[in-house]
């Protein structure tokens, strides 16, 4: 991966896409982010849902910068160990997913979720809205 400087929530670039608040703040990081590839699941559905054209979009976004990382070992046994301190919030896997990525690499998680702000995860939250 080369010189992501933040992990994207799935949250966060779907703001990017639907033009939701948040966006300008999100554009801006693309070029600079990484996202797990089970949050790059989360966005094609819910994409897809909103009527997004999805023609090009991952290369769009991969020549943007946007660095789409696999969900691997490490980051399932991350994401498992978070679950007891992310239960209380519902914190699904993907979003888990997302943490144990951001844990991994050293890196900000960037959210449109507010609720990520109450976590007890030593993982820094970087709110877009």
């Amino acid at each position: 991966m080369s010189q992501a400087q933040h992990v994207l929530d799935a949250s966060a670039l779907l703001a990017a896409l639907q033009g939701e608040s948040g966006e300008a703040q999100v554009a801006g990081k693309i070029e600079r982010s990484a996202i797990s590839a089970v949050n790059w699941s989360e966005v094609l559905q819910k994409a897809t849902q909103s009527g997004v054209d999805m023609e090009g979009l991952r290369e769009d976004l991969e020549a943007l910068g946007l660095s789409i990382v696999p969900f691997g070992v490490e980051e399932a046994e991350l994401a498992a160990a978070f679950w007891p301190h992310a239960r209380p919030w519902g914190r699904s896997l993907g979003d888990r997913a997302c943490l144990a990525l951001a844990c991994r690499l050293g890196l900000p998680v960037v959210t449109a979720d507010r609720t990520w702000a109450d976590l007890e995860i030593d993982v820094e939250v970087q709110l877009v809205r």
